[in-house]
């Protein structure tokens, strides 16, 4: 289990390089080129993601094909709105308001898969939105598309989670994986037609990286996942506001105020903690595979 663990800690790592990636192109290519380009890079980790039996048009083919669609879609609003958040946004401010992802997959099973949520769970989202208050200070700061668009990310993110509970055991890991790569692919080739941008050599190596690195996260998340329990791989993901605040400093000269140090812990805190008590209550994360 340990072994997976740590795959899960490089997994989160290739992932915030990745995003690293996004914001040093600082918005020269549209986010929806940007996006297409990490999907069609990603669909190169298919052979290692594919199991004994599955073939290439299961990426395609789903037993719930609802369940399919809903991925997709909601993968293509996840992808290009963190592309956004990550332009927009120092990377510590945009994964904390992504980070609200497992608030809201508490209030989505609520409301539709009515699940019961005790005082504790309830207490969670309470400090969860408490610390995005912090972080935003309304009427103090002035807010725009970037902090909208992370939180469409964490929203979109968590409809994608609630989807999979639908699902069950029964889908395959190929059509889930398809789904969440298609989406951001067509969704992504469509809207990037009419203001294509040919990039610069420098672009192209940054916009390699992004697509290469998640790549890379997808295959180490599959393995970590084969070795350990998802409900002890899914923590793991918090480590990456560790490399945003030192890819933020180091890299881009973000700087973060003492009041957006407390809201993000708040709503680390909150997120981990619903983490804790979704395995304890629903035991879901040992039975569904990470998105």
């Amino acid at each position: 289990m340990r072994q997976g663990v740590i795959l899960g800690f490089a997994c989160y790592a290739a992932y915030a390089i990745s995003d690293a990636c996004v914001k040093s192109l600082r918005g020269a290519i549209p986010a929806y080129e940007v996006v297409f380009v990490g999907a069609l890079l990603c669909l190169g980790a298919v052979p290692f993601i594919r199991a004994p039996g599955d073939r290439l048009r299961d990426l395609v083919i789903a037993r719930r094909p609802g369940v399919w669609w809903i991925r997709a879609i909601t993968g293509a609003v996840c992808n290009i709105s963190a592309v956004i958040a990550f332009t927009l946004l120092p990377m510590a401010e945009t994964f904390a308001l992504i980070f609200l992802m497992p608030i809201f997959v508490t209030l989505l099973s609520v409301l539709f898969l009515r699940e019961h949520v005790g005082w504790r769970r309830w207490m969670a989202v309470v400090v969860g939105f408490i610390g995005v208050l912090v972080v935003l200070r309304p009427g103090f700061r002035q807010l725009g598309i970037g902090h909208f668009a992370a939180i469409t990310c964490g929203l979109s993110g968590a409809v994608s989670m609630v989807a999979m509970r639908l699902a069950g055991q029964h889908e395959k890991r190929i059509s889930l994986y398809g789904a969440g790569v298609i989406g951001p692919l067509l969704v992504g080739g469509l809207l990037m037609l009419p203001h294509m941008t040919w990039p610069d050599p420098s672009a192209s190596i940054r916009l390699l990286g992004y697509g290469l690195m998640q790549g890379i996260a997808g295959v180490l998340l599959m393995l970590a996942t084969l070795l350990a329990p998802a409900n002890r791989i899914a923590p793991t993901q918090y480590s990456q506001m560790l490399w945003a605040i030192g890819f933020g400093y180091w890299l881009f000269g973000d700087r973060l105020d003492w009041p957006m140090l407390v809201g993000i812990a708040l709503i680390l805190g909150a997120g981990l903690f619903t983490l804790v008590r979704e395995e304890q209550v629903t035991r879901w994360w040992r039975r569904q595979p990470l998105p």
